[in-house]
């Protein structure tokens, strides 16, 4: 998915004193399969759980790019970014603005369901709020 190797891009750091750290699958060798099987699970669990900023940044796309797709201007981008509480209304104009859409789901221990509250009835036609 091109999403999940530009944020692999983002990740990838040097060390501070300019070397490289030892490559990631010399480590991944030594894990026993247990191991390796609880990191594949928690990165499966990361890559699904993404930040505004992460994503847009994933997305190669600026705070500029996206308030000028969202109608405004570049501080109220970052100030959306580091809000930890928002109007769904707002988020699903930030996802639409990046070129997604949004789903609420709820999760049960019997199962998940789509809440559709958000959505509207036009033309006969079941359609998201943007």
């Amino acid at each position: 998915m091109k999403v999940r190797k530009k944020l692999r891009k983002i990740v990838r750091k040097k060390r501070g004193d300019g070397t490289m750290a030892k490559p990631f699958r010399d480590l991944v060798d030594k894990m026993s399969p247990e191991a390796r099987q609880k990191m594949e699970e928690r990165k499966k669990e990361l890559l699904l759980e993404m930040e505004i900023r992460d994503l847009r940044k994933a997305l190669d796309m600026t705070q500029v790019e996206l308030a000028k797709n969202l109608k405004v201007n570049q501080a109220a981008v970052s100030k959306m970014e580091h809000q930890s509480d928002m109007f769904i209304s707002t988020l699903r104009a930030i996802l639409v603005a990046m070129g997604a859409s949004l789903k609420i789901i709820a999760s049960f221990p019997e199962g998940e369901v789509q809440i559709n509250q958000f959505e509207e009835v036009r033309d006969g036609k079941i359609t998201t709020q943007a």
